[in-house]
C-alpha cells in the first residue's frame, strides 16, 4: 500500500468506505506523520492521539455492523485551537487561556463528528487569531512545509503547515482579513472563505463579529467542497447563520467545466506593489482559463481605496472590546505583536465605527455592479508577494509593523469587508520554491460557482500532485 497520508481527503474517505484501509490504520498512519514531522513545523497545540484511536474504533465497527459510511468516515482531521470542544482545552492559541475548557461545542465540530471524521488535535495559530504570518510567541512560531524558514501565512497557521505537510487530509480555519485564504497560499492548499454568514460560529472564539468566517483548508478542491458542503448552512444556535439552502459544492467539482465563464481581472489595486513572479503566474492561471474556454474581461474594482481601513475600523473596536479586561488586567501575558495589533482598536471612535457598518451595504452593492455585471467570478492574487521569511516579518512591534502586516493581507482584507465568498487556489510556485496563489471572488453565496471554476483549473494543471519534501 502507498503512503495513505499522500491520498486526498475524497481518496482517504473513499478507501474507508470500501474496507481498503481501516479506520484504525488511517489514524495510526496520520499519528506516524504527526510524530514525525511535528519537531520541525510546530504546527499543533495538542495531539490527542488517543482520543483518534478510540474514534477510529467506533468507525470501523459501525462499518462492520453495516451502517452507512458518512462523507468523512474515519478521516484523521485537525483544527485551529479555537474550535471549542466541551471539556477539553481550547487555548486559542495563547497564555490567557492555556488552560481553558469550554462547556460547549462548535456546531462545525458537530457537524464534522457526525460526517464520521476523527479528531487528532487542536493546531497552532497566530495568539487570538490576530496576526497574518502565523507568528506565536507562547507556543512557538509555525513553519511552513516546503521550507522551515518561512511563514506558513497566518493565522490559522497551523492548519495550512499541518494539510500542507500531509499529517491530516483537512482543518478548519478561520478568517478575518485572510485568515484561511493566508495560509492556503502559503502552504500550497485551497482555503475557503464563505460569504459572510455561510458558516456557523456557534462555539467559535471570536476575533471580529463582523467579518469573521469559519472555512476548510485541503489539498483539493473537492476536498474543500465536501467539507464545506457539511459545516455550512443554518444553525440554531446561531442566529447570524444565513437561512440559505446549500448547493452541492462537491458535485459543482466533478467534471468541472469553464466554457463560457466570464472572469475579470482587477485593472486597479490588486497589484500595487506585486512581485513579479507572483505576476507571471498569475498571467499562467489566466492563460489556463482561456484555453479551458472561459472569457477574460478588464474591471476596474470600486472604492478599494479605503476598503482597507473600513475594515480596520470594523476589526479594531470589535477586537479591542473582547480584550479589554484583559488588555487592562494581564497586559503581559500578550505576544508584542498581538498587543500592538489590539490596542490601537481602543482609539477608533464611535463614529468611525458606525460609520464603517452604515455604508458597507451600498458599498458591497456598488462593487457587485461593477465588477459582476459582465463577469461570473473575479480573479485576484491571493498575495501578491512571495511567501516571506519568519525572521523578516517577525518584527514585533517596531515602527515598520504596520507596513509590514499591510503588505500580507493587501489582497484578502478587502473581501472580509464586502462579505463576499472567496477560494485560494494553488497556481504554481514562485522563484523561492515557495507556493503562490490566486483567489476567485464571487458574488454572494456563489461559492459554487467558485468551486466549479477552481475544479477545472485545478483538473487541468494539478498542482496538487506536488508535495514538500519529507512529507
Amino acid at each position: 500500500m502507498s503512503d495513505p497520508m499522500q491520498w486526498a481527503l475524497v481518496e482517504a474517505a473513499d478507501a474507508v468506505a470500501a474496507k481498503e484501509i481501516s479506520a484504525r490504520e488511517l489514524a495510526e498512519a496520520s499519528i506516524a506523520k504527526v510524530a514525525a514531522r511535528q519537531p520541525t513545523l510546530n504546527c499543533f497545540i495538542s495531539v490527542d492521539a488517543e482520543g483518534a484511536l478510540e474514534e477510529a474504533a467506533a468507525a470501523d465497527a459501525a462499518l462492520a455492523r453495516g451502517d452507512a459510511a458518512g462523507p468523512l468516515h474515519g478521516v484523521p482531521l485537525a483544527h485551529k485551537d479555537m474550535y471549542y470542544r466541551v471539556g477539553k482545552i481550547s487555548t486559542c492559541g495563547s497564555k490567557i487561556r492555556e488552560d481553558f475548557r469550554p462547556d460547549h461545542t462548535a456546531t462545525v465540530l458537530e457537524r464534522l463528528a457526525a460526517s464520521g471524521a476523527l479528531h487528532m488535535g487542536g493546531l497552532n495559530m497566530s495568539e487570538f487569531a490576530v496576526g497574518p504570518f502565523g507568528h506565536n510567541e507562547h507556543w512557538g512560531h509555525c513553519r511552513n512545509p516546503w521550507n522551515p524558514r518561512h511563514v506558513t501565512g497566518g493565522s490559522s497557521s497551523g492548519s495550512g503547515s499541518a494539510v500542507g505537510g500531509r499529517l491530516v487530509f483537512g482543518a478548519l480555519g478561520s478568517d478575518t482579513g485572510g485568515s484561511v485564504r493566508l495560509p492556503a497560499a502559503c502552504c500550497g492548499l485551497v482555503g475557503m472563505k464563505g460569504t459572510q454568514t455561510r458558516v456557523s460560529r456557534y462555539g467559535v472564539m471570536g476575533l471580529s463579529f463582523s467579518l469573521d468566517n469559519v472555512g476548510p483548508l485541503t489539498r483539493t478542491v473537492r476536498d474543500n467542497a465536501r467539507m464545506m458542503q457539511i459545516i455550512a448552512g443554518p444553525d440554531p444556535k446561531d442566529l447570524t447563520a444565513a437561512n440559505v439552502p446549500v448547493d452541492d459544492f462537491e458535485a459543482a467539482t466533478i467534471d468541472a467545466d469553464v466554457k463560457g465563464l466570464r472572469i475579470a481581472v482587477p485593472s486597479n489595486y490588486y497589484y500595487d506593489g506585486a512581485a513579479d513572479d507572483v505576476r507571471v503566474r498569475m498571467e499562467e492561471s489566466l492563460k489556463v482559463f482561456e484555453q479551458l474556454g472561459a472569457t477574460i474581461v478588464t474591471v476596474e474594482v470600486p472604492h478599494h481605496d479605503i476598503l482597507p481601513d473600513l475594515a480596520i475600523a470594523l476589526r479594531g473596536p470589535e477586537g479591542s472590546v473582547l480584550h479589554q479586561a484583559w488588555m487592562r488586567d494581564r497586559p503581559q501575558d500578550y505576544g508584542a505583536q498581538v498587543k500592538a495589533r489590539l490596542e490601537p482598536g481602543l482609539a477608533i471612535s464611535g463614529t468611525e465605527y458606525v460609520t464603517s457598518q452604515q455604508i458597507r451595504p451600498k458599498i458591497t452593492q456598488s462593487f457587485v455592479e461593477a465588477v459582476f455585471a459582465d463577469a461570473d467570478v473575479l480573479h485576484a492574487p491571493t498575495v501578491n508577494i512571495p511567501v516571506p521569511s519568519i525572521d523578516e516579518t517577525d518584527v514585533k512591534a517596531s515602527p515598520n509593523f504596520p507596513a509590514v502586516v499591510a503588505s500580507m493581507v493587501h489582497c484578502t482584507r478587502p473581501i472580509n469587508y464586502l462579505g463576499l465568498p472567496s477560494l485560494a487556489v494553488p497556481a504554481g510556485f514562485s522563484d523561492n520554491g515557495l507556493p503562490t496563489s490566486f483567489q476567485l471572488i464571487g458574488r454572494p453565496f456563489a461559492e459554487v460557482t467558485l468551486y466549479r471554476a477552481a475544479a477545472a483549473y485545478e483538473a487541468e494543471t494539478r498542482f496538487f500532485e506536488n508535495a514538500p519534501v519529507d512529507s
